[in-house]
Protein backbone atom coordinates (compact mmCIF):
# COMPACT_ATOMS: atom_id res chain seq x y z
CA UNK A 1 0.00 0.00 0.00
CA UNK A 2 1.31 3.57 -0.68
CA UNK A 3 2.23 5.67 2.20
CA UNK A 4 -0.25 8.33 1.30
CA UNK A 5 -3.24 5.98 0.49
CA UNK A 6 -2.60 5.12 4.40
CA UNK A 7 -2.55 8.42 5.75
CA UNK A 8 -5.70 8.87 4.00
CA UNK A 9 -7.18 5.78 5.24
CA UNK A 10 -6.30 6.16 8.83
CA UNK A 11 -7.32 10.17 8.57
CA UNK A 12 -10.64 8.89 7.95
CA UNK A 13 -10.59 6.22 10.37
CA UNK A 14 -9.89 9.24 12.79
CA UNK A 15 -12.23 11.28 11.51
CA UNK A 16 -15.11 8.74 12.19
CA UNK A 17 -14.11 7.72 15.14
CA UNK A 18 -14.50 11.16 16.41
CA UNK A 19 -17.92 11.85 14.80
CA UNK A 20 -19.01 9.35 16.44
CA UNK A 21 -18.29 10.28 19.87
CA UNK A 22 -18.95 13.44 19.72
CA UNK A 23 -22.57 12.03 18.96
CA UNK A 24 -22.52 10.18 22.16
CA UNK A 25 -21.24 13.06 24.71
CA UNK A 26 -21.17 16.36 25.39
CA UNK A 27 -18.41 18.65 26.76
CA UNK A 28 -20.43 17.28 30.28
CA UNK A 29 -20.32 14.13 29.09
CA UNK A 30 -23.89 13.64 28.77
CA UNK A 31 -26.13 11.94 26.92
CA UNK A 32 -27.34 12.93 23.24
CA UNK A 33 -29.30 10.79 22.01
CA UNK A 34 -28.90 9.41 18.26
CA UNK A 35 -30.97 11.47 15.89
CA UNK A 36 -33.72 9.98 14.11
CA UNK A 37 -37.04 11.13 12.35
CA UNK A 38 -39.21 10.56 15.80
CA UNK A 39 -36.09 12.38 17.59
CA UNK A 40 -34.82 14.84 15.47
CA UNK A 41 -35.69 17.96 17.63
CA UNK A 42 -34.10 21.24 18.69
CA UNK A 43 -35.96 24.07 20.58
CA UNK A 44 -35.98 26.39 17.42
CA UNK A 45 -38.28 23.89 16.18
CA UNK A 46 -40.51 25.80 18.46
CA UNK A 47 -42.10 29.52 18.84
CA UNK A 48 -40.66 32.37 20.13
CA UNK A 49 -42.72 32.48 23.28
CA UNK A 50 -43.05 29.00 23.76
CA UNK A 51 -43.00 28.21 27.40
CA UNK A 52 -40.54 24.85 28.77
CA UNK A 53 -40.96 23.60 31.98
CA UNK A 54 -41.59 20.96 34.36
CA UNK A 55 -44.32 20.17 36.92
CA UNK A 56 -45.02 18.63 40.55
CA UNK A 57 -47.48 18.40 42.97
CA UNK A 58 -48.32 19.24 46.45
CA UNK A 59 -48.94 16.08 48.60
CA UNK A 60 -46.04 14.26 46.04
CA UNK A 61 -43.24 16.91 46.68
CA UNK A 62 -44.26 19.04 49.94
CA UNK A 63 -44.39 16.69 53.08
CA UNK A 64 -44.65 18.83 56.62
CA UNK A 65 -48.26 17.08 56.80
CA UNK A 66 -48.99 19.06 60.03
CA UNK A 67 -46.34 21.88 60.18
CA UNK A 68 -47.28 25.10 60.43
CA UNK A 69 -51.11 25.08 61.13
CA UNK A 70 -51.92 22.61 57.76
CA UNK A 71 -54.48 19.87 58.49
CA UNK A 72 -55.45 16.87 57.54
CA UNK A 73 -55.88 16.48 53.98
CA UNK A 74 -58.30 13.36 53.10
CA UNK A 75 -55.02 11.95 51.86
CA UNK A 76 -53.42 12.36 55.03
CA UNK A 77 -56.22 10.22 56.57
CA UNK A 78 -56.41 7.60 53.91
CA UNK A 79 -52.65 6.64 54.18
CA UNK A 80 -52.86 6.74 57.98
CA UNK A 81 -55.91 4.52 58.60
CA UNK A 82 -55.85 2.21 55.28
CA UNK A 83 -52.00 2.54 53.65
CA UNK A 84 -51.35 3.58 50.39
CA UNK A 85 -48.61 2.74 48.40
CA UNK A 86 -47.38 -0.60 47.03
CA UNK A 87 -45.50 -0.55 50.16
CA UNK A 88 -47.30 1.02 52.77
CA UNK A 89 -45.53 4.49 51.23
CA UNK A 90 -47.86 7.75 51.96
CA UNK A 91 -46.52 11.73 51.49
CA UNK A 92 -46.08 12.50 55.37
CA UNK A 93 -42.34 13.60 54.24
CA UNK A 94 -42.38 13.34 50.70
CA UNK A 95 -39.50 15.06 48.79
CA UNK A 96 -39.63 17.28 52.03
CA UNK A 97 -40.03 20.36 49.11
CA UNK A 98 -41.78 22.42 52.32
CA UNK A 99 -38.04 22.92 53.36
CA UNK A 100 -36.09 22.43 50.67
CA UNK A 101 -37.94 24.53 47.74
CA UNK A 102 -35.06 27.09 47.64
CA UNK A 103 -32.64 24.16 46.41
CA UNK A 104 -35.58 23.21 44.13
CA UNK A 105 -36.10 26.17 42.73
CA UNK A 106 -31.88 26.48 42.10
CA UNK A 107 -32.11 23.27 40.61
CA UNK A 108 -35.09 24.25 38.23
CA UNK A 109 -32.95 27.57 37.41
CA UNK A 110 -29.94 25.34 36.21
CA UNK A 111 -32.29 23.52 34.04
CA UNK A 112 -32.87 26.24 32.30
CA UNK A 113 -36.97 25.74 32.27
CA UNK A 114 -39.22 28.94 31.64
CA UNK A 115 -42.12 27.95 33.66
CA UNK A 116 -42.95 25.60 36.84
CA UNK A 117 -46.47 23.97 37.22
CA UNK A 118 -47.15 23.36 41.32
CA UNK A 119 -50.31 22.84 42.71
CA UNK A 120 -51.30 24.73 46.69
CA UNK A 121 -52.54 22.38 49.15
CA UNK A 122 -56.22 23.56 49.97
CA UNK A 123 -55.37 22.17 53.72
CA UNK A 124 -52.42 24.16 53.99
CA UNK A 125 -54.33 27.38 52.95
CA UNK A 126 -57.77 26.83 54.37
CA UNK A 127 -57.19 24.12 57.10
CA UNK A 128 -61.22 23.70 57.76
CA UNK A 129 -62.44 25.39 54.69
CA UNK A 130 -64.57 28.03 55.04
CA UNK A 131 -65.37 27.09 58.62
CA UNK A 132 -62.12 28.58 59.78
CA UNK A 133 -59.83 31.28 58.59
CA UNK A 134 -57.32 31.56 55.85
CA UNK A 135 -53.93 30.11 57.45
CA UNK A 136 -51.23 32.99 57.30
CA UNK A 137 -48.46 30.44 57.02
CA UNK A 138 -49.58 28.67 54.15
CA UNK A 139 -49.83 31.85 52.04
CA UNK A 140 -46.65 32.73 53.23
CA UNK A 141 -45.19 29.23 51.95
CA UNK A 142 -46.29 29.66 48.29
CA UNK A 143 -45.45 33.44 48.44
CA UNK A 144 -41.91 32.46 48.88
CA UNK A 145 -42.07 29.99 46.37
CA UNK A 146 -43.84 32.21 43.24
CA UNK A 147 -41.58 35.28 44.29
CA UNK A 148 -38.30 32.97 44.58
CA UNK A 149 -39.71 31.44 40.74
CA UNK A 150 -39.91 34.89 39.57
CA UNK A 151 -36.39 36.26 40.82
CA UNK A 152 -34.71 33.46 38.87
CA UNK A 153 -37.07 34.41 35.94
CA UNK A 154 -39.43 31.50 35.82
CA UNK A 155 -43.12 31.72 35.84
CA UNK A 156 -45.50 29.89 38.50
CA UNK A 157 -48.50 27.90 36.64
CA UNK A 158 -50.41 27.52 39.99
CA UNK A 159 -53.36 24.32 39.90
CA UNK A 160 -55.62 24.97 42.84
CA UNK A 161 -56.85 21.70 43.03
CA UNK A 162 -54.96 18.67 42.30
CA UNK A 163 -56.64 15.43 44.22
CA UNK A 164 -56.23 16.52 47.55
CA UNK A 165 -58.30 18.74 50.56
CA UNK A 166 -59.08 19.16 54.19
CA UNK A 167 -60.68 15.73 55.28
CA UNK A 168 -63.33 17.47 57.17
CA UNK A 169 -64.76 18.71 53.74
CA UNK A 170 -64.98 14.97 52.92
CA UNK A 171 -66.50 14.31 56.73
CA UNK A 172 -69.15 16.75 55.84
CA UNK A 173 -69.91 16.43 52.34
CA UNK A 174 -68.25 13.51 51.20
CA UNK A 175 -66.31 15.52 48.99
CA UNK A 176 -67.89 16.11 46.18
CA UNK A 177 -70.85 14.24 45.98
CA UNK A 178 -72.55 17.61 47.27
CA UNK A 179 -73.26 20.34 45.63
CA UNK A 180 -71.84 22.26 48.78
CA UNK A 181 -68.06 21.44 47.77
CA UNK A 182 -68.84 24.19 44.91
CA UNK A 183 -68.99 26.88 47.48
CA UNK A 184 -66.15 25.44 49.19
CA UNK A 185 -63.70 25.70 46.19
CA UNK A 186 -64.82 29.22 44.87
CA UNK A 187 -64.28 30.06 48.68
CA UNK A 188 -60.22 28.83 48.22
CA UNK A 189 -59.99 29.93 44.46
CA UNK A 190 -60.97 33.60 45.78
CA UNK A 191 -58.33 33.04 48.56
CA UNK A 192 -55.58 31.72 46.18
CA UNK A 193 -56.91 34.60 43.50
CA UNK A 194 -56.39 37.23 46.02
CA UNK A 195 -53.44 36.09 47.74
CA UNK A 196 -51.59 35.20 44.67
CA UNK A 197 -52.97 36.75 41.34
CA UNK A 198 -51.06 39.76 41.22
CA UNK A 199 -47.57 37.80 40.32
CA UNK A 200 -49.75 34.07 38.54
CA UNK A 201 -50.19 34.55 35.92
CA UNK A 202 -51.19 31.29 34.52
CA UNK A 203 -54.48 29.52 37.05
CA UNK A 204 -55.27 25.85 36.81
CA UNK A 205 -58.61 25.31 38.68
CA UNK A 206 -58.46 21.31 38.51
CA UNK A 207 -56.55 18.86 37.76
CA UNK A 208 -57.84 15.84 35.41
CA UNK A 209 -61.59 16.01 37.01
CA UNK A 210 -62.92 13.03 35.12
CA UNK A 211 -59.48 10.69 36.14
CA UNK A 212 -60.13 11.84 39.84
CA UNK A 213 -64.35 11.02 39.71
CA UNK A 214 -63.10 7.55 38.21
CA UNK A 215 -60.12 6.66 41.06
CA UNK A 216 -62.48 7.88 44.04
CA UNK A 217 -66.35 6.91 42.77
CA UNK A 218 -65.75 4.06 40.07
CA UNK A 219 -62.99 2.22 40.74
CA UNK A 220 -62.43 2.88 44.70
CA UNK A 221 -58.96 3.21 44.95
CA UNK A 222 -58.46 7.03 45.96
CA UNK A 223 -60.52 9.01 48.89
CA UNK A 224 -63.22 8.41 49.67
CA UNK A 225 -62.62 5.07 47.91
CA UNK A 226 -66.56 4.91 46.92
CA UNK A 227 -67.55 2.02 44.53
CA UNK A 228 -69.80 -0.64 43.62
CA UNK A 229 -69.57 -4.55 41.60
CA UNK A 230 -68.01 -4.81 39.19
CA UNK A 231 -65.69 -1.77 39.32
CA UNK A 232 -64.24 -2.68 42.59
CA UNK A 233 -65.08 -3.74 46.50
CA UNK A 234 -66.08 -0.84 48.56
CA UNK A 235 -67.97 -0.55 51.74
CA UNK A 236 -70.36 1.81 49.80
CA UNK A 237 -70.71 3.71 46.67
CA UNK A 238 -72.38 3.80 43.55
CA UNK A 239 -69.85 3.00 40.05
CA UNK A 240 -72.95 3.82 37.82
CA UNK A 241 -73.97 6.79 39.01
CA UNK A 242 -71.75 8.48 41.92
CA UNK A 243 -69.01 9.21 39.38
CA UNK A 244 -70.96 11.34 37.51
CA UNK A 245 -72.30 13.45 39.85
CA UNK A 246 -69.22 14.34 41.38
CA UNK A 247 -67.73 15.25 37.96
CA UNK A 248 -70.59 17.58 37.51
CA UNK A 249 -70.19 19.29 40.98
CA UNK A 250 -66.32 19.48 39.94
CA UNK A 251 -67.24 20.91 36.80
CA UNK A 252 -69.83 23.73 38.08
CA UNK A 253 -67.27 24.32 40.52
CA UNK A 254 -64.13 25.43 38.01
CA UNK A 255 -67.19 27.14 35.70
CA UNK A 256 -67.99 29.52 38.89
CA UNK A 257 -64.39 30.04 39.74
CA UNK A 258 -63.72 30.74 36.05
CA UNK A 259 -66.27 33.18 36.48
CA UNK A 260 -65.27 34.97 39.42
CA UNK A 261 -61.73 35.42 38.16
CA UNK A 262 -62.77 36.92 34.67
CA UNK A 263 -65.11 39.06 35.97
CA UNK A 264 -63.57 40.09 39.15
CA UNK A 265 -59.40 39.50 39.01
CA UNK A 266 -59.06 39.27 35.37
CA UNK A 267 -59.23 42.95 34.54
CA UNK A 268 -56.55 44.15 37.11
CA UNK A 269 -54.30 41.18 37.44
CA UNK A 270 -54.38 40.24 33.05
CA UNK A 271 -53.80 36.36 34.27
CA UNK A 272 -55.72 33.67 32.41
CA UNK A 273 -57.51 30.72 33.44
CA UNK A 274 -58.02 26.93 31.95
CA UNK A 275 -57.70 23.13 33.12
CA UNK A 276 -56.14 20.35 33.02
CA UNK A 277 -57.64 17.19 30.99
CA UNK A 278 -56.30 13.42 31.15
CA UNK A 279 -56.27 12.84 27.39
CA UNK A 280 -55.49 9.75 26.47
CA UNK A 281 -55.23 8.93 22.59
CA UNK A 282 -57.40 5.78 21.33
CA UNK A 283 -57.02 3.98 17.97
CA UNK A 284 -59.06 1.91 16.70
CA UNK A 285 -57.94 -2.10 17.38
CA UNK A 286 -59.52 -3.40 13.77
CA UNK A 287 -60.51 -1.60 10.65
CA UNK A 288 -64.11 -2.34 11.17
CA UNK A 289 -66.85 0.90 11.33
CA UNK A 290 -67.86 0.49 14.72
CA UNK A 291 -64.06 0.00 16.22
CA UNK A 292 -63.53 3.69 15.03
CA UNK A 293 -66.48 4.58 15.95
CA UNK A 294 -65.50 2.89 19.36
CA UNK A 295 -62.62 5.12 19.53
CA UNK A 296 -64.49 8.43 18.59
CA UNK A 297 -66.69 7.52 21.10
CA UNK A 298 -63.38 6.71 23.50
CA UNK A 299 -62.01 10.46 22.90
CA UNK A 300 -65.23 12.10 23.64
CA UNK A 301 -66.00 10.09 27.47
CA UNK A 302 -62.92 11.21 28.10
CA UNK A 303 -61.45 14.89 26.84
CA UNK A 304 -65.01 15.40 25.26
CA UNK A 305 -66.69 14.85 28.33
CA UNK A 306 -64.60 17.35 30.34
CA UNK A 307 -63.63 19.99 27.71
CA UNK A 308 -67.42 20.11 25.86
CA UNK A 309 -68.92 22.02 28.90
CA UNK A 310 -66.15 24.34 29.33
CA UNK A 311 -66.10 25.77 25.59
CA UNK A 312 -69.52 25.31 24.45
CA UNK A 313 -71.96 24.42 27.24
CA UNK A 314 -73.05 21.66 27.85
CA UNK A 315 -72.32 17.56 27.43
CA UNK A 316 -71.51 16.21 24.25
CA UNK A 317 -74.54 14.50 22.82
CA UNK A 318 -72.89 11.27 23.10
CA UNK A 319 -72.30 11.13 26.53
CA UNK A 320 -76.25 12.63 26.92
CA UNK A 321 -77.09 9.50 24.98
CA UNK A 322 -75.53 7.00 26.84
CA UNK A 323 -75.78 7.94 30.61
CA UNK A 324 -79.10 8.98 29.29
CA UNK A 325 -80.83 10.66 32.85
CA UNK A 326 -78.17 9.63 35.43
CA UNK A 327 -76.34 12.29 33.44
CA UNK A 328 -77.50 15.66 35.25
CA UNK A 329 -78.03 18.93 33.18
CA UNK A 330 -76.88 22.22 33.18
CA UNK A 331 -79.37 25.42 33.91
CA UNK A 332 -79.55 28.17 31.37
CA UNK A 333 -77.56 29.76 33.75
CA UNK A 334 -74.98 27.65 34.06
CA UNK A 335 -74.54 26.55 30.96
CA UNK A 336 -73.63 30.36 30.28
CA UNK A 337 -71.25 30.90 32.53
CA UNK A 338 -70.03 27.53 31.77
CA UNK A 339 -69.30 28.19 27.95
CA UNK A 340 -65.74 29.73 27.22
CA UNK A 341 -65.25 29.45 31.06
CA UNK A 342 -61.09 28.46 29.79
CA UNK A 343 -58.65 30.49 28.04
CA UNK A 344 -56.31 27.80 27.47
CA UNK A 345 -56.75 23.81 27.46
CA UNK A 346 -54.50 21.72 29.65
CA UNK A 347 -53.57 18.86 28.14
CA UNK A 348 -52.05 15.68 30.32
CA UNK A 349 -50.88 13.10 27.75
CA UNK A 350 -48.65 10.09 28.00
CA UNK A 351 -49.67 7.35 25.97
CA UNK A 352 -52.21 5.70 23.33
CA UNK A 353 -54.07 2.21 23.29
CA UNK A 354 -55.85 0.56 21.11
CA UNK A 355 -60.12 0.93 21.42
CA UNK A 356 -62.79 -1.67 20.32
CA UNK A 357 -66.56 -1.56 20.74
CA UNK A 358 -68.51 -3.08 23.13
CA UNK A 359 -71.80 -3.09 21.70
CA UNK A 360 -71.31 -5.59 19.43
CA UNK A 361 -68.38 -7.85 20.67
CA UNK A 362 -67.29 -9.31 24.15
CA UNK A 363 -65.71 -6.87 26.56
CA UNK A 364 -65.24 -6.98 30.39
CA UNK A 365 -67.61 -6.05 33.26
CA UNK A 366 -66.07 -2.85 33.42
CA UNK A 367 -65.77 -2.12 29.95
CA UNK A 368 -69.20 -3.37 28.61
CA UNK A 369 -70.86 -0.39 30.21
CA UNK A 370 -72.44 3.34 29.80
CA UNK A 371 -70.11 5.26 32.19
CA UNK A 372 -67.22 3.81 29.99
CA UNK A 373 -69.25 4.54 26.82
CA UNK A 374 -69.29 1.01 26.05
CA UNK A 375 -65.58 0.60 25.33
CA UNK A 376 -63.21 -1.42 25.67
CA UNK A 377 -58.86 -0.68 25.42
CA UNK A 378 -55.94 -3.10 24.33
CA UNK A 379 -52.52 -3.12 24.00
CA UNK A 380 -51.78 -5.45 21.24
CA UNK A 381 -53.02 -6.07 18.10
CA UNK A 382 -52.23 -8.87 16.39
CA UNK A 383 -50.15 -10.53 19.15
CA UNK A 384 -47.64 -6.90 19.00
CA UNK A 385 -47.38 -4.08 21.53
CA UNK A 386 -48.69 -0.81 20.28
CA UNK A 387 -45.79 0.72 22.10
CA UNK A 388 -43.28 0.02 24.55
CA UNK A 389 -44.75 -0.98 28.21
CA UNK A 390 -44.06 2.05 30.55
CA UNK A 391 -44.59 1.65 35.12
CA UNK A 392 -48.00 1.95 34.56
CA UNK A 393 -50.27 -0.68 33.38
CA UNK A 394 -52.13 0.22 30.39
CA UNK A 395 -49.98 3.20 28.91
CA UNK A 396 -47.30 2.45 26.48
CA UNK A 397 -44.60 4.78 24.32
CA UNK A 398 -46.77 5.73 21.17
CA UNK A 399 -44.98 9.09 20.40
CA UNK A 400 -47.53 9.71 17.30
CA UNK A 401 -50.52 9.95 19.58
CA UNK A 402 -49.08 13.20 20.76
CA UNK A 403 -49.90 14.46 17.16
CA UNK A 404 -53.04 12.82 17.07
CA UNK A 405 -54.63 14.26 20.42
CA UNK A 406 -53.56 17.39 19.78
CA UNK A 407 -55.13 17.54 15.92
CA UNK A 408 -58.30 16.19 17.74
CA UNK A 409 -57.90 18.41 20.42
CA UNK A 410 -57.22 21.82 17.85
CA UNK A 411 -60.13 20.20 15.66
CA UNK A 412 -62.73 19.87 17.74
CA UNK A 413 -62.04 23.33 19.85
CA UNK A 414 -61.52 25.56 17.29
CA UNK A 415 -57.72 25.67 17.86
CA UNK A 416 -57.97 27.08 21.33
CA UNK A 417 -54.61 27.79 22.97
CA UNK A 418 -53.01 24.70 24.45
CA UNK A 419 -50.75 23.67 27.15
CA UNK A 420 -49.23 19.91 27.01
CA UNK A 421 -49.44 20.07 31.28
CA UNK A 422 -47.95 16.61 31.65
CA UNK A 423 -45.85 14.21 29.64
CA UNK A 424 -43.10 11.50 31.41
CA UNK A 425 -42.09 8.47 31.30
CA UNK A 426 -41.14 6.08 34.52
CA UNK A 427 -39.57 2.77 33.23
CA UNK A 428 -41.09 -0.73 33.92
CA UNK A 429 -38.56 -2.31 35.30
CA UNK A 430 -37.58 0.66 38.19
CA UNK A 431 -37.67 -2.49 40.80
CA UNK A 432 -34.66 -4.36 38.80
CA UNK A 433 -32.52 -1.16 38.50
CA UNK A 434 -29.44 0.48 40.11
CA UNK A 435 -29.01 3.70 41.57
CA UNK A 436 -26.52 4.01 38.88
CA UNK A 437 -29.23 2.98 36.24
CA UNK A 438 -31.82 5.06 37.53
CA UNK A 439 -29.84 8.06 37.01
CA UNK A 440 -28.37 6.68 33.37
CA UNK A 441 -32.40 7.04 32.02
CA UNK A 442 -31.67 6.54 28.31
CA UNK A 443 -35.51 5.61 28.02
CA UNK A 444 -36.85 9.11 29.46
CA UNK A 445 -34.50 10.80 26.94
CA UNK A 446 -35.86 8.81 23.98
CA UNK A 447 -39.47 9.32 24.98
CA UNK A 448 -39.39 12.67 25.38
CA UNK A 449 -37.44 13.63 22.45
CA UNK A 450 -39.95 11.32 19.85
CA UNK A 451 -42.91 12.97 22.15
CA UNK A 452 -41.75 16.52 21.31
CA UNK A 453 -40.36 15.84 17.82
CA UNK A 454 -44.76 14.55 17.59
CA UNK A 455 -45.79 17.81 19.39
CA UNK A 456 -43.73 20.22 17.04
CA UNK A 457 -45.18 18.30 14.20
CA UNK A 458 -48.49 19.13 15.38
CA UNK A 459 -47.96 23.27 15.91
CA UNK A 460 -46.06 23.36 11.89
CA UNK A 461 -49.47 21.88 11.08
CA UNK A 462 -51.37 24.84 12.62
CA UNK A 463 -51.72 23.63 16.62
CA UNK A 464 -51.77 26.39 18.45
CA UNK A 465 -49.55 25.14 21.85
CA UNK A 466 -48.22 26.89 23.79
CA UNK A 467 -46.13 25.03 26.21
CA UNK A 468 -44.59 21.90 27.89
CA UNK A 469 -44.28 20.39 31.13
CA UNK A 470 -42.48 17.45 31.26
CA UNK A 471 -43.53 15.40 34.60
CA UNK A 472 -41.83 15.47 36.63
CA UNK A 473 -39.16 17.93 38.02
CA UNK A 474 -37.77 15.11 40.54
CA UNK A 475 -39.30 11.66 41.88
CA UNK A 476 -42.08 12.34 43.89
CA UNK A 477 -44.85 10.26 45.53
CA UNK A 478 -46.81 8.46 43.20
CA UNK A 479 -50.14 7.78 44.47
CA UNK A 480 -51.02 4.39 44.71
CA UNK A 481 -47.87 3.35 43.42
CA UNK A 482 -45.67 4.85 46.02
CA UNK A 483 -41.89 5.85 45.64
CA UNK A 484 -41.49 2.81 43.18
CA UNK A 485 -42.77 5.08 39.89
CA UNK A 486 -40.15 7.35 39.03
CA UNK A 487 -41.19 10.42 36.55
CA UNK A 488 -38.56 12.74 37.41
CA UNK A 489 -35.76 14.44 35.82
CA UNK A 490 -33.77 14.49 39.20
CA UNK A 491 -33.55 11.13 41.05
CA UNK A 492 -34.23 11.23 45.05
CA UNK A 493 -32.30 9.18 47.45
CA UNK A 494 -35.15 7.99 50.18
CA UNK A 495 -33.09 7.39 52.58
CA UNK A 496 -31.36 11.33 52.69
CA UNK A 497 -33.70 13.05 50.09
CA UNK A 498 -30.67 14.40 48.24
CA UNK A 499 -31.72 15.13 44.88
CA UNK A 500 -29.48 14.22 41.55
CA UNK A 501 -29.81 15.09 38.57
CA UNK A 502 -30.49 12.54 35.89
CA UNK A 503 -28.94 12.19 32.61
CA UNK A 504 -32.55 13.65 30.99
CA UNK A 505 -32.22 16.71 32.94
CA UNK A 506 -28.69 16.67 31.28
CA UNK A 507 -30.28 15.95 28.08
CA UNK A 508 -33.69 18.77 28.86
CA UNK A 509 -30.82 21.56 29.66
CA UNK A 510 -28.76 21.05 26.56
CA UNK A 511 -32.42 20.67 24.66
CA UNK A 512 -33.16 24.30 26.25
CA UNK A 513 -29.86 26.24 25.83
CA UNK A 514 -28.45 25.02 22.75
CA UNK A 515 -30.46 27.86 20.46
CA UNK A 516 -30.42 31.74 20.69
CA UNK A 517 -34.23 32.03 20.22
CA UNK A 518 -35.45 35.00 22.70
CA UNK A 519 -38.73 33.64 25.09
CA UNK A 520 -40.87 36.87 25.36
CA UNK A 521 -43.58 35.43 28.50
CA UNK A 522 -44.80 38.95 28.89
CA UNK A 523 -45.95 39.00 24.92
CA UNK A 524 -47.15 35.76 25.15
CA UNK A 525 -49.07 36.32 27.97
CA UNK A 526 -50.65 39.65 26.66
CA UNK A 527 -51.61 37.54 23.60
CA UNK A 528 -53.35 34.43 25.24
CA UNK A 529 -55.58 37.15 27.70
CA UNK A 530 -56.34 39.22 24.59
CA UNK A 531 -57.44 36.08 22.84
CA UNK A 532 -59.66 34.62 25.76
Amino acid sequence: MKPNIFFILLFFLIYVLAALLEATTNSDGGFILEENEETRIKRSDFPSGFLFGTGTSAYQVEGAYLEDAKSLSNWDVFCHSLGCGENGENGDIADDHYHMFLKDIELMHSLGIQAYRFSVSWARILPRGRFGKVNPAGIMFYNKIIDNLILKGIEPFVTIHHVEFPQELEDIYGSWLKPEMQEEFIYFADACFKSFGDRVKYWITINEPLLLAEMAYELGVFPPFRCSGPFGNCLDGNSDVEPIIAMHNMLLAHGRAAKLYHEYFQPKQGGSIGLTCNSKMYEPLTNSELDHQAARRAFVFQSGWTLDPLIFGDYPEEVKEYLGHELPSFSHDEKNFMKNSIDFIGINHYSTTYAKDCTNSSCSATENCAIQGFVGTVGERDGVLIGEHTAVEGSYVVPRGMEEIVNLIKIRYNNKPMFITENGYSSPDVHEQRVDELINDVKRIEYLASYLASLAKSIREGADVRGYFAWSFMDSYEWLKGYDVRYGLHYVDRQTLTRTPKLSAKWYKNFLTNNTDLVNMEASREELHTNA
